[in-house]
């Protein structure tokens, strides 16, 4: 269901093209290794993108968020930074492939030492899916793991909070897509340096512990924190709910907001 990756060819290059958003967004990505799947376009779904707003992608990977929000925002410009080039090239690719390329650039760069193009305070909204595992041996790691994307390497998840604070301009937003675990170790990083913060749970199905969670903050305010309902992922029988589905598909997402800037899910 969902059009989530499903594959529809397999390129003679050990890549595949993989239909996102009710197959409206076409990705290529490697056959093997780091996979796009649903984290990059629920996290595209949750910016509250306007007219005009520059978003920043930060560890953009194969282009899957920055097409996805560029597919639902027309009116937005995304730009990427990307350590791995291979990846970099795919994400270009992609952006041509589906029609972007006038606002969607991905640029190769490390975020402990990024490019000049990418200015400080520049994004109205910067987003990241940053890796979500810890590795002290990193070589042990990749060993046991088809991606390396999947841990965290020079940079810690400190660093990736710290280099989106530099990005976003004064009363802008970051918005990431972590695992729950990992949520205490986000909102020390975020204690008195931003407000407004939304934590957002991602629940696999209903009375399931979360595993997913979306936090996002505002650069500049104080205001307090709220935690919201969340969003539950997947009916008992393993079907996406109707509200995931209608994420998922590019529909849009009926749910309340408890404060005035909740995290929203607007038409894909």
């Amino acid at each position: 269901m969902g059009w989530i990756g499903l594959s529809v060819e397999i390129l003679t290059a050990g890549q595949t093209v993989d239909l996102f958003l009710g197959g409206q967004i076409k990705i290529c990505q490697p056959a093997r290794g780091y996979r796009a799947a649903i984290d990059p376009v629920i996290l595209a779904a949750s910016l509250d993108v306007k007219v005009g707003d520059r978003v920043l992608d930060v560890g953009a990977g194969h282009g899957t968020a920055a097409i996805c929000l560029a597919h639902r925002a027309p009116d937005c410009t995304v730009v990427g930074i990307e350590i791995q080039s291979d990846l970099v090239k795919l994400a270009n690719h992609n952006a041509s492939l589906n029609g972007f390329s006038s606002r969607v650039e991905v640029m190769a760069g490390d975020l402990m030492r990024p490019p000049v193009a990418v200015g400080l305070g520049d994004f109205d909204h910067v987003m990241a899916n940053p890796p979500y595992l810890i590795c002290e041996n990193r070589k042990a790691a990749q060993e046991q793991v088809s991606s390396s994307s999947n841990f965290e390497g020079e940079a810690a998840l400190a660093d990736w909070f710290e280099f989106m604070l530099r990005m976003v301009c004064p009363k802008g937003i970051i918005t990431l897509i972590h695992r729950a675990d990992r949520l205490d170790e986000l909102l020390s990083l975020m204690f008195r340096r931003v407000g407004e913060i939304v934590v957002f749970p991602l629940w696999p199905r209903y009375g399931v512990a979360a595993k997913r969670v979306l936090v996002s903050a505002r650069k500049g305010v104080r205001t307090p924190m709220t935690v919201s309902a969340g969003l539950v992922m997947h009916e008992e029988s393993g079907n996406f709910t109707p509200v995931a589905e209608k994420i998922l598909c590019g529909g849009s997402n009926p749910m309340g907001t408890p404060t005035k800037r909740d995290i929203r899910f607007h038409d894909l």
